[in-house]
């Protein structure tokens, strides 16, 4: 057990490079079979106890962080995140969905879809600053939520972060190669190996595997070194958006935006719930906090400067593609290329192919660095081996989370096809952002031990409302679009809920930034992001339901008794701690 023992003492100074048993399963409950046995037949008690067990600032901040063994190196500012910010969003989502969006779902009407998923990524956006300036730690959205939600809700979003980590690189993988061939003016799919597989799995990507790992070296190698690469290369690519912009607009026939709802408005929002992963990866600014000089400058800067201009410049890039291109001929894979050559210039689809490549990597490199920080931080909780927590003492980055997260992604990327990942990862995206707003929501409305009950009462029943009526339009809009009748019972429940929650006394203040406007826009993101949710597809929620059973399966098995030993050895230690002092008192000067 000294592994985790170190938590509470001086850090014992190891290679490295170790496997051994105790760097994978130092817990109590894994020390013998009987151990496990004994932890197993308490599993119904340990669930309660970790159900309602929560975290605080104090111990994601300090004491988790000892699991690391080294510190992060602190060499980020507000300059740095900004452009993390266009590198790890920019990429695979405006240059690859748009096309395959606006010609299956939302026609011209695209851009209307990027409005609607614009909105709600802000509102996340306002939720993920406002607790990453609070609590600065790697763990982004899983420590803020196992704050303010407890362990378990903590662990069900901390699968979905994985899900999404690795998913979302996998299909920037498979993107990347769809450009790179495009560029090379070469045959859709010619650089994939062709196979007997079911249809979405049946490509290949060697390719795709190769970019993950280059990406993932070099994020490794210096955090500070693939800020300057990023940097660069998403100056590059910002140059080439303005071109794509300017030029488009140039060449745009407004005749194309005819009809501009060719699949009414359910194409615009079931497009919307797609392409909204286009502005995934803001979050992983967040788990940058640690190595930020400054979070409480630096962090609202980067974080709500980048997001803002990035939903302006996706509104013009979707709206020049549609007057650029009839919806019906806009190519699916490498839209933008195919769109300049349709207009003439033809030299120009090699420019975009080249700057979508340039704005893909980057987003690979920022999402390696991201990935790895949330894993790292889950890795801190043990709901992941520990092993996968500790950073390294020269490079000062968790080589070990970044390893698990792009051999995962290499081995999905290198079987399942775009369209595969894209509703799955929306699902899991949408969801935690859903879950971030929930906790600000109870942040602002309950502070362990100084809460009245009855105030706590109605903080719960409040947002139970919200999530019910929110839920309630969803699926209405679902089942009848065109109807009107559904809407006059779940909208007014929704503003039933809101209000009764604003007439509440707020708790806490921010310290430094915090969300306006509190609680009306975190339970409008709750509602939107629900909203998207159902306007995908069964068999998105298929994938996500299968993929939840697992983690539920993992959890009981591993993850439970993992977090329950290790939280209880740590309340050992305070409790020591508490009785030495108390000690000393007694004994006097």
């Amino acid at each position: 057990m000294s592994s985790i023992g170190d938590m509470s003492g001086e850090i014992q100074h190891k290679s490295y490079w170790r496997f051994s048993k105790q760097d994978f399963l130092p817990e109590e409950s894994f020390q013998s079979w009987g151990n496990y046995r004994s932890a197993l037949s308490e599993t119904c008690f340990r669930f309660k106890d970790r159900l309602i067990s929560l975290s605080d600032d104090v111990n994601e901040i300090g004491e988790l962080r000892k699991q690391s063994e080294n510190e992060m190196k602190r060499c980020l500012t507000w300059w740095d995140l900004t452009w993390f910010g266009f590198g790890s969003v920019v990429g695979a989502g405006i240059f690859v969905l748009t096309g395959q969006e606006a010609h299956e779902h939302a026609g011209p009407a695209i851009v209307l879809s990027y409005v609607a998923s614009g909105v709600s990524a802000m509102l996340s956006v306002f939720c993920y600053t406002e607790f990453a300036v609070e609590v600065p730690v790697a763990g982004g959205s899983f420590a803020y939520l196992r704050i303010e939600l407890g362990d378990f809700v903590a662990f069900i979003t901390a699968g979905n972060i994985l899900l999404e980590s690795i998913a979302g690189s996998a299909a920037v993988a498979r993107a990347w190669t769809s450009y790179f061939t495009n560029l090379l003016n070469l045959p859709s799919n010619s650089l994939r190996i062709h196979t007997n597989l079911a249809e979405g799995f049946n490509l290949l990507d060697p390719i795709a595997v190769g970019v993950l790992v280059i990406a993932a070296t070099i994020a490794i190698i210096s955090t500070r070194k693939t800020s300057l690469i990023n940097w660069i290369a998403t100056a590059l690519n910002t140059a080439v958006i303005l071109f794509v912009i300017i030029a488009g607009f140039a060449h745009a026939n407004t005749s194309n935006l005819k009809p501009f709802l060719p699949f009414g408005a359910k194409g615009i929002f079931q497009a919307a719930a797609i392409v909204y992963f286009a502005y995934g990866g803001f979050d992983n600014i967040a788990t940058m906090a640690e190595e930020t000089k400054n979070p409480s400058r630096d962090i609202p800067i980067g974080l709500l400067g980048s997001m803002s201009i990035i939903t302006v410049i996706y509104c013009l890039m979707a709206l020049t593609l549609s007057m650029m291109q009839k919806y019906t001929e806009i190519d699916k894979g490498a839209a933008y290329s195919v769109a300049f050559q349709s207009v003439g210039m033809n030299w120009a689809r090699y420019l975009v192919a080249l700057g979508a490549l340039k704005g893909m990597t980057t987003v690979l490199l920022v999402g390696a660095l991201g990935q790895a920080r949330y894993t790292t931080h889950i890795a801190r909780a043990h709901m992941i081996p520990p092993w996968f927590a500790l950073v390294h003492p020269k490079t000062g980055t968790p080589i070990n989370a970044t390893l698990l997260i792009t051999i995962s992604s290499a081995l999905i990327a290198f079987f399942s096809s775009l369209d595969v990942l894209a509703s799955l990862l929306s699902v899991s995206t949408l969801f935690i952002f859903m879950m971030m707003a929930v906790a600000l929501l109870v942040r602002r409305y309950r502070v362990k031990e100084i809460t009245p009950q009855t105030n706590l009462l109605k903080l719960v029943l409040f947002l139970l409302i919200i999530i019910a009526s929110s839920m309630g339009t969803s699926a209405y809009w679902g089942l009848n679009p065109n109807g009107w009748v559904g809407y006059a019972v779940t909208i007014p429940f929704w503003f039933l809920g809101t209000t009764g929650l604003s007439m509440l006394p707020q708790q806490r203040e921010p310290k430094v930034w915090g969300v306006p406007l509190v609680p009306w826009l975190p339970s409008l993101s709750i509602a939107i992001n629900i909203f998207l949710m159902g306007s995908l597809g069964a068999e998105a929620f298929e994938r996500f339901g299968i993929c939840t059973v697992v983690m539920l399966i993992y959890y009981v098995f591993f993850g439970l008794h993992a977090t329950y030993d290790m939280a209880h050895l740590h309340r050992k230690a305070q409790s020591t701690e508490v009785n030495n002092e108390d000690m000393i008192g007694r004994k006097g000067p």
